[in-house]
């Protein structure tokens, strides 16, 4: 039988005139079956569209055409490739959300449902078949990526956003695409910092408008595991340390000055990282207009924008794309509405950005409300968005996570998904890790018992094997649910447990925690500030990590609980109900399945019955514990599964034109 094809032609970086069929699939470089997967039949099926992308240079082979985009028709049976299935992904309601490019390599499978391209049955759908991925294949598709951040790991971080910005560009270089990351040159207060010792300064200084006049900006660069690590500096960047992100809450009088040094500095940081994949040649080439930009949380929203607004207007980046990255809704860039005139926007443009505060959140009956929301900008602007779980995908669409922002996030739902965060294996291993007193796996648990008893010694508290040993790890401020523990340690210690606690945070809770040690001297141990080695001895040492988090956009800590075979007790939101599966034990002829508890609603009573289940657990029922265990360390959270998925939305946002007005 004859099938429908399309020629196109993949362009080079520089932009060049086309039509918006050969512009639409450009990035497209095999020949594929498309269409949908529970439609498609086998080579003895009828008429089926294919799509083919000749890249540049190759020869006019058979069934190809010319640039314009004409059909060609060839015969199905003689051809020999096969390439990629065209899915659905429907959200609750049945509604298509999305399309899933999937590799036809004799098996797929779709929403559940496995084919095979091989067989089929009578009534033309594949037959049901379980295929595992392989996990080290290349990516099919190469982009020239951007990732923009505030701050990435090892050489900046306040927190999770520094760990994924530091761990997820290697993962994609590993797969093949070209990866830049741009971030500030944090000084610390030093001339040089130690932690960029190894950046280069390229020695070329760019010129770039916003804060009312003209500011040059320089970069150092720092090639490392694959990945372009790009500084920014700045003589007018006043930058001291990233901590100030946070601390800024803390500084008093200063608070107006801070707020100015914010907002100048991450203004600065997305001219410029619109800039650099134009003018610097890293490894001798520049990373060219046709790149994708990965913008993380308020501080890199203003690209979006400045692609729409600046740039596309020219012809410049008409052929890029960019994804927003919403690691935490509640932090969103919301300034005073005349530091517009800062951005380097045009006057047009304002409505972008525009945020009117509700009337119960103004401070005075002659305050307007009017703010300018640089988060918003990026969700009305880029062409996709993404959350680090599907559980806050959902979450930031209703009213109670939304921050405000939930209409227009339910409007964009069409191009709205998460992806749930990967961790490091290689820091994050038991089987090596240097700071913990025992090695351990999944297959010999032996090392886990003398990490627990190391614990108790070093922190002082009784050496008892057989008592089970509570973890908390985390900042101690109200979205971590600190209050909800405390309201609780008098019942918890009521029982036979330990309660170990590491954080630092709001100054009410430190001087609890320090409190409740000295009441409950041989239970209860706080240790205020943060300590990366006891960090790892407290998740490889306990038996129970608490998480009661009011929201968590992910969550990192309970996934190195359970690589750790501890085994979390988490509150039912966000990323930890999608990463944590509540323990059944009378499921596969009562072996049991699992990784933890969940509870919700968030209250003391709910916590306390999740909690005893978990201890319960521990003292009588053994083997079901190991069970646990070793589920949860079998759990695959590395980076290179959540780089796969990632790769999936880089093909949705190209499938679409970009935003332009």
């Amino acid at each position: 039988m004859e099938s429908l094809q399309l020629t196109t032609k993949v362009s080079s970086c520089i932009p060049s005139s086309r039509n918006p069929v050969q512009a639409k699939f450009s990035n497209f470089t095999v020949v594929g079956q498309v269409g949908y997967a529970p439609f498609w039949r086998g080579r003895s099926g009828s008429r089926c569209l294919r799509i083919r992308a000749s890249v540049s240079g190759g020869g006019g082979g058979r069934g190809s055409s010319s640039q314009d985009g004409n059909f060609a028709v060839e015969d199905e049976e003689k051809e020999e490739k096969k390439g990629p299935l065209l899915g659905t992904e429907m959200d609750g309601s049945g509604s298509v959300v999305g399309f899933n490019l999937i590799p036809q390599s004799g098996k797929v499978e779709f929403n559940g449902v496995n084919y095979s391209s091989k067989e089929t049955t009578t009534n033309g759908l594949e037959d049901s078949e379980d295929i595992g991925r392989e996990k080290n294949a290349k990516t099919r598709v190469t982009h020239n990526i951007v990732l923009v951040t505030s701050e990435a790991a090892p050489y900046s971080k306040t927190g999770g956003l520094g760990d994924v910005c530091g761990s997820l560009p290697i993962a994609l270089a590993a797969r093949g695409h070209r990866v830049m990351v741009v971030s500030p040159r944090y000084i610390n207060g030093t001339p040089a910092d130690k932690k960029f010792a190894n950046a280069v300064d390229l020695d070329c200084l760019i010129k770039v408008y916003c804060f009312g006049g003209v500011q040059e900006v320089g970069f150092f660069h720092e090639y490392r595991d694959g990945v372009d690590w790009l500084f920014l500096f700045s003589f007018r960047y006043l930058l001291t340390t990233p901590h100030t992100i946070d601390l800024e809450i803390h500084m008093g009088i200063y608070m107006v000055l801070l707020v100015i040094i914010r907002h100048f500095r991450f203004t600065l940081l997305c001219h410029a990282a619109c800039e650099a994949p134009l003018v610097l040649p890293l490894g001798g080439f520049t990373y060219g207009e046709k790149c994708l930009f990965l913008v993380n949380d308020w501080h890199a929203s203003l690209v979006p924008v400045l692609l729409a607004a600046k740039y596309r207007p020219y012809g410049v980046y008409k052929d890029a794309r960019s994804i927003l990255v919403i690691h935490n809704l509640s932090h969103q860039g919301v300034e005073p509405a005349t530091t517009y005139m800062n951005l380097g926007l045009p006057p047009e443009w304002y409505g972008a950005v525009e945020w009117v505060f509700p009337t119960w959140a103004r401070k005075h009956a002659l305050d307007t409300g009017q703010a300018v929301n640089l988060l918003k900008g990026a969700v009305v602007t880029a062409d996709r968005l993404l959350t680090v779980s599907q559980g806050y995908s959902w979450e930031i669409t209703t009213a109670e996570g939304g921050y405000g922002l939930n209409g227009l996030l339910s409007s964009r739902r069409s191009v709205l998904n998460g992806i749930t965060n990967g961790i490091d294996v290689a820091e994050w291993d038991p089987s090596s890790d240097e700071h913990i007193a025992c090695h351990y796996s999944a297959e010999n648990l032996n090392g886990k018992a003398q990490c627990k008893i190391a614990l108790q010694k070093e922190v002082g508290l009784p050496v008892r094997p057989d008592c089970p040993l509570i973890g908390f790890v985390g900042r101690l401020d109200y979205q971590k649910g600190i209050d909800l523990i405390r309201s609780a340690i008098p019942e918890i210690m009521e029982d036979e447990v330990q309660f170990v606690m590491l954080g630092s945070g709001d100054l009410e809770f430190e001087d609890w925690m320090r409190a409740t040690e000295s009441a409950y001297k041989d239970k209860f141990r706080g240790w205020v500030g943060f300590n990366v080695p006891i960090s790892h001895k407290i998740t490889a040492g306990c038996d129970i990590l608490l998480m009661p988090s009011r929201f968590e956009p992910c969550g990192l800590n309970q996934l190195y609980a359970m690589r750790y075979g501890t085994v979390p007790v988490v509150h039912d939101t966000g990323g930890l109900r999608d990463t944590v599966e509540n323990f059944n034990p009378f499921v596969q002829e009562g072996h049991g399945e699992g990784t933890g508890w969940t509870f919700s609603p968030l209250t003391k009573e709910s916590m306390l019955v999740a909690l005893r289940n978990a201890t319960r657990t521990y003292r009588d029922h053994k083997s079901s514990w190991e069970g646990l265990m070793k589920r949860g360390m079998q759990r695959d959270y590395t980076w290179e599964n959540a780089a796969i998925q990632y790769e999936q939305v880089f093909e949705w946002a190209f499938l679409d034109p970009p935003y332009v007005s």
